[in-house]
Order: C-alpha cells, then sequence, then structure tokens
C-alpha cells in the first residue's frame, strides 16, 4: 500500500511539472495527414524517435483529425518522461491480414509513460469478427489487439475512447505499477474475444472509474497477475471480469492478490469468474487471495461462478480434473438481479478442492419473475463459511 500511494504522489509530481516544462512533437511536423486514407506509421514513428530521445517531460501530440495508421512498434528506453496524447481519432487498417503482428499500437521497454485522450481509438473490427474462428482451430492466425503494453513499468493510460476492436482492446504483458482510468471501451456483444483489458504477468495494475461493453471478458487476469485493484468498473455487455482461464498448459504461474469493489454487472454472462481448465499439469498452480466486494448484478446470467471445468471448444478431457488450488477468496456485500436458475455456482476441482471461500452478505434474486422461482447455489468439492444474509440459502 505504501508502495502505491508513493508511485501515486510521485505521479501526480510528474503531470504537475509537465504543465510547467513540457517538449511537444506534433505528428502533424513530421507528415502525418489526417485524411482517413493515407498511412501515417512513418509520421509518428519519427515523432516518437525524437520524443523518446528528448530529456525531460515530452509530449508526442496526436492533433484532432482522423488518422489511418497500420501497426506500429513505440519502443523504449526513453530518456525523458513521455506524455503520447491522442486528440483525434486513429484508424487501424480494415483488413486484419494486413498485419505482420498479433497488435495493432504497441508500447514496449518503457518506464514512466501517459497515454492520454480524449482521442478515440477505432479497430475497425466488424470485417475480422467472422474470421476469428481460434476457439475451433488451434493453427488459426491470431488477430490484433488493439493496444499492447509489453514490459511498461509506471504508465498512466486515460481518457481514451476503444471502439470494435478486431481482437482485446488494451493487453498488458510483464508491465509493473500502471493505472487505466476514464477510459470508455465497447464493441457489440457478438464480437468475439474483444476483451477489455487483458493482464498477463503484471504487478501493480490499478483499474479504476471504466466504462466496459464488449463481447469477451471486460476484464480478464491471467498467468502470472498479482496486485490488481478493480474499482468503479460498469461491465456490460460482457463475460464478466474473470481470472483466468488458468491451467491449461505447463508453465504457467500462480495469480495473486486480486480486488474488485464498488463494480457494476448489467445484462453480462458472468459476473465475477474464475475458470480454470481441466488439464494434469506436472506442478499445481495456484490462484490466491481474491476478494469481491460491493457489488451490484443487473440481469446477470451468472453473478458468481468457479469453473474449473472450463472448456470453450468442448474438446477437453473432462475426465482429467485441474490442477489449480484456489484458495482465499471472498464475496461480500453482493446483490442484483440474476437471469438464470443458479445464482451462485463453485464448481471446484476434485484433486483440488477450493479452500477458505467466504460468502457474505449475498442477495440475489430472479430478474422479472413472475412465477417466484427460488434461485439455487451449486457447490462442488468446496471448504469455507458463509456469514449474514444468504440469499438464495449458501451451499457452504
Amino acid at each position: 500500500m505504501a508502495a502505491k500511494i508513493l508511485f501515486s504522489l510521485c505521479f501526480l509530481v510528474w503531470i504537475s511539472e509537465a504543465h510547467i516544462q513540457n517538449k511537444i512533437f506534433n505528428v502533424m511536423d513530421y507528415g502525418a495527414i489526417a485524411d482517413e486514407k493515407t498511412d501515417n506509421s512513418v509520421a509518428f514513428l519519427k515523432a516518437w524517435s525524437d520524443a523518446c530521445k528528448a530529456y525531460g517531460k515530452v509530449t508526442m501530440l496526436i492533433p484532432q483529425g482522423t488518422y489511418l495508421l497500420k501497426e506500429v512498434i513505440f519502443s523504449g528506453p526513453c530518456n525523458g518522461w513521455t506524455i503520447f496524447k491522442i486528440e483525434g481519432v486513429l484508424k487501424a487498417p480494415i483488413d486484419p491480414y494486413s498485419f505482420k503482428s498479433d497488435s495493432w499500437i504497441n508500447f514496449r521497454y518503457i518506464k514512466n509513460l501517459m497515454v492520454s485522450g480524449p482521442g478515440t481509438l477505432d479497430g475497425q473490427g466488424s470485417y475480422a469478427w467472422s474470421l476469428n474462428d481460434c476457439q475451433n482451430n488451434p493453427k488459426c492466425r491470431p488477430l490484433p489487439t488493439t493496444m499492447t503494453f509489453d514490459f511498461v513499468t509506471n504508465g498512466y493510460v486515460h481518457h481514451l475512447r476503444s471502439i470494435n476492436s478486431k481482437q482485446g482492446h488494451f493487453l498488458l504483458f510483464a508491465c509493473q505499477n500502471m493505472t487505466f482510468t476514464k477510459l470508455r471501451i465497447s464493441a457489440p456483444s457478438d464480437s468475439p474475444n474483444t476483451d477489455g483489458i487483458k493482464i498477463g504477468k503484471s504487478n501493480g495494475i490499478n483499474i479504476t472509474s471504466v466504462y466496459i461493453g464488449t463481447g469477451d471478458d471486460c476484464i480478464a487476469m491471467i498467468s502470472g497477475t498479482r496486485n490488481v485493484r478493480i474499482s468503479d468498473v460498469f461491465c456490460g455487455p460482457g463475460h464478466g471480469i474473470s481470472v483466468g482461464s488458468l491451467g491449461k498448459n505447463d508453465g504457467e504461474e500462480d495469480v495473486a492478490d486480486i480486488q474488485v469493489k464498488n463494480c457494476t454487472f448489467s445484462g453480462t454472462t458472468n459476473g465475477v469468474r474464475i475458470k480454470t481448465w481441466p488439464s494434469p499439469l506436472s506442478k499445481t498452480l495456484k490462484a490466491s487471495n481474491f476478494n469481491y466486494e460491493d457489488i451490484v448484478m443487473n440481469n446477470v446470467d451468472n453473478p458468481i461462478i468457479i469453473d474449473q471445468q472450463y472448456c470453450p471448444s468442448r474438446r477437453c478431457d473432462n475426465q482429467v480434473p485441474s490442477n489449480v488450488q484456489i484458495s482465499n477468496v471472498s464475496y461480500k456485500n453482493i446483490r442484483g438481479s440474476c437471469d438464470t436458475e443458479v445464482a451462485v455456482s463453485l464448481n471446484c476441482s476434485e484433486h483440488k478442492p477450493c479452500q477458505n471461500i467466504i460468502l457474505e452478505n449475498i442477495d440475489l434474486w430472479r430478474y422479472h419473475d413472475e412465477a417466484k422461482r427460488r434461485l439455487t447455489n451449486l457447490c462442488s468439492y468446496v471448504h469455507g463459511a458463509s456469514y449474514g444474509k444468504q440469499n438464495p440459502p449458501s451451499c457452504i
């Protein structure tokens, strides 16, 4: 906590100083053309190169206008504190096969980075969605994520709009101390694999005051993710806020210390979900210390769910139990409406039963159910306790 407060204070000092001394590198000065037709990747990369070399507080500015931008990599290390300010609209090429990598805009190996709006990232993904067959085709070609952060330390992303990503909107890999706030992320509910924010092998991530409506997980935390704080997020449509999927392959890392607080889910397939594969890992994987608190569910299919037989392709050996150990998970003050008969589903591993699962003050009811049918809870291989109000009655 002390480290988090120190980082926040340092960042505020940086922001205040940036108003006093700030070198500006405007992409228009490097030949950028805002006509929606001309590829601006060369101009953007030239502006980045100069901004990255400069010392002190520097801003790479994309002014108002609409810019076509092919895939770009903004690579560090940089000499100063870098602000990437988007005032206009950036549009990706429509053809997904024009991409050589799985990312459209990639920041990597950078310390002290701010990406700010009030601009828009338009992935122009509608054509690509019909080509996404990765769930059934293991040899599929991955579609590009809108914005990727690789090995970024001390990052602040705010006041951006991301629409119609071809695949995910934001992806973090091996990042440290990053904050995402005041974002609006959207794609249709039937757009496949368009995760809002996906986090892997990262530590110290803060997501707050974000609206996400998309076709997959609003937020997903996968292998190696630690110390994530999620608050004041609106999720819907989408698949909820998920830990996982975990445990499909050897070599994955533990996930720990996740807090989800003051969030609202509306019309989602899941609320708060933990999902692991039925897979015989050579080493037990751990998922532990998760806290879900003060959450509202509006017409959610599965408000609270642990699924340790996760298998979206239906080509798994369900006779093999998951080798992921889930422990120390608390659900507190969760209320609202459910669109199925099962409000709480805790389907844990026979091989590694869930340990210390706590339900406290759960109040869920059936959405628009004139017949007043009772909701139920389902538990398998769960050890824990329940306290306070339990509607429907707890199965722990």
